[in-house]
């Protein structure tokens, strides 16, 4: 029975240093994407996070990678401010067509209204 037992006990053991290692993974990469994200709020200036969260939501493997590269040439000193519409325009060369929320406002006797509204107002 001894046998058995220490054969089970170090399976156990396996099973425990294979989730502790996961854990300890999973908080390297939290660790690394919490600094991916520091690194990147020194140059994203205007929308470039509103541009980068957008692609993220609609593209999350290619917008990791393109985060790590951004992240690598923004620490060598090539690029030093990137605002949002650089930022939409270098995903839509890569060939990523990011969707953004886009809404236009008219400003009319002190009172902002979408474009929607002012026409439904004006076909009544």
């Amino acid at each position: 029975m001894a046998p058995t037992s220490d054969k089970e006990l170090e399976s156990i053991r396996k099973r425990k240093l294979q989730d502790l290692q996961k854990q300890a993974a999973s908080k390297e990469q939290r660790k690394l994407q919490a600094d991916g994200h520091a690194v990147l709020n020194k140059v994203f200036k205007g929308r470039a996070w509103e541009v980068f969260n957008a692609a993220q939501a609609q593209f999350p493997v290619e917008t990791a990678k393109i985060e790590q590269m951004l992240v690598n040439l923004v620490l060598a000193g090539k690029i030093n401010v990137m605002e949002g519409e650089q930022l939409y325009a270098l995903l839509k060369e890569i060939g990523l067509p990011v969707r953004l929320n886009t809404a236009i406002r008219v400003l009319t006797h002190g009172k902002t209204e979408s474009l929607s509204e002012r026409f439904k107002e004006s076909t009544r």
